[in-house]
């Protein structure tokens, strides 16, 4: 299953960004990417979320996409997390976590980010740091 996770997330490599949406090889952001690959792992869309500003986790000082995160998928131990699971990070010291990718390998991330199409990157030590949690799909 794992494997056919990453293979999915893949699937999406190219994609260009695009505030707010999730339109594989059309659109999407990083909230959208992990959104389709549920959808596609899971056979069911994952919830839609209300429109959001690009600082809407600053605006609501609350953990929204870690909470929604939970709702849906399984949280594991950042430090265990295997591919095919879903970090979450934080880009700030301090800052609500508002950026997702998909784990793709032992050093490597599939996410959307803007001013890039979906990309497969190392996880440098700079987006280690920011790891605020991380979840599994479920099976």
């Amino acid at each position: 299953m794992r494997a056919d996770i990453v293979a999915l997330a893949r699937g999406w490599l190219g994609t260009p960004y695009h505030h707010q949406a999730s339109l594989k090889g059309v659109g999407c952001d990083c909230l959208g990417l992990i959104r389709g690959v549920y959808a596609e792992a899971c056979g069911q869309p994952a919830e839609t979320p209300p429109p959001y500003s690009r600082d809407w986790a600053e605006a609501c000082a609350r953990e929204t996409m870690i909470e929604a995160a939970s709702r849906h998928l399984t949280p594991v131990d950042p430090g265990a997390a295997e591919p095919g699971d879903v970090l979450i990070f934080r880009l700030r010291p301090g800052a609500m976590a508002k950026h997702a990718a998909l784990l793709s390998g032992e050093d490597r991330m599939i996410h959307a980010i803007e001013g890039a199409t979906v990309c497969e990157v190392h996880i440098t030590p700079w987006w280690r740091r920011r790891i605020a949690a991380a979840f599994r799909f479920p099976y």
